[in-house]
């Protein structure tokens, strides 16, 4: 699976093309679905441009894009200040609003409630995982681990997570991204890329947008991939 990571919590000051508003978060995606990703994880924003969990901004979002890339996988992070648990659990009105998955960092306290959470409201779980941690029993409506690393702490931390038999997603961040992206794809594990993860392609230049990022990361996919 080739995912892009449209916005993360950056800001526009960071770079003029970062999509923020629903419809800006649309159009990347039906640029980057046009060059073959499947799936989206975006950070929803309210109207301030701060993330957000609340269900009007989330359904809003997620059906505008969904309306733009029908059928694609969306995914959103749950990292985000507030009461995270009652927010997800108004998700439950959403219908065709709510996202498929959700991304739930494994070393905040409390993530175990989040997974529950999201599962009531038939959203589906990612684990993400940034340092070793025992996973010994998963929670309900886990669908993979994304594994976030660097390139010195990728294979030790796949090492935790493989044995468990779940989809792995393997990403770095800014100077790591594409190293990882690469160590992602010589493995087969899913990757990803977008502004979200780094604004500078292979070369070091500053990438015009999300579907420039995209488009190379897709070539090094290619590229890189055993056989």
């Amino acid at each position: 699976m080739l995912q892009a990571c449209l916005n993360g919590s950056r800001t526009a000051e960071e770079h003029p093309a970062l999509p923020l508003t629903a419809e800006r978060l649309a159009e990347d995606a039906a640029d980057v679905a046009a060059l073959g990703v499947t799936s989206v994880h975006l950070h929803p924003r309210d109207v301030i441009g701060a993330p957000t969990l609340a269900g009007p901004e989330i359904a809003g979002t997620i059906a505008t894009v969904r309306a733009a890339v029908p059928g694609i996988e969306i995914c959103v992070s749950t990292d985000v200040p507030g009461s995270r648990t009652a927010l997800i659990a108004s998700w439950a009105a959403l219908a065709a609003g709510r996202p498929d998955v959700a991304g739930v960092h494994v070393t905040e306290p409390g993530w175990r409630h989040l997974a529950e959470a999201l599962h009531q409201v038939n959203v589906g779980v990612e684990l993400v995982v940034e340092a070793p941690v025992e996973l010994e029993e998963l929670p309900a409506g886990t669908s993979r681990i994304t594994v976030r690393a660097t390139a010195r702490t990728a294979e030790s931390l796949l090492e935790r997570v493989e044995p468990l038999g779940l989809p792995i997603l393997l990403h770095g961040r800014d100077d790591d991204a594409w190293l990882v992206f690469d160590y992602a794809a010589r493995l087969e594990h899913s990757v990803r890329m977008g502004l979200e993860d780094t604004l500078r392609m292979p070369d070091g230049r500053t990438a015009r947008n999300n579907a420039e990022l995209i488009a190379m990361a897709r070539r090094n996919q290619k590229t890189k991939a055993p056989g």
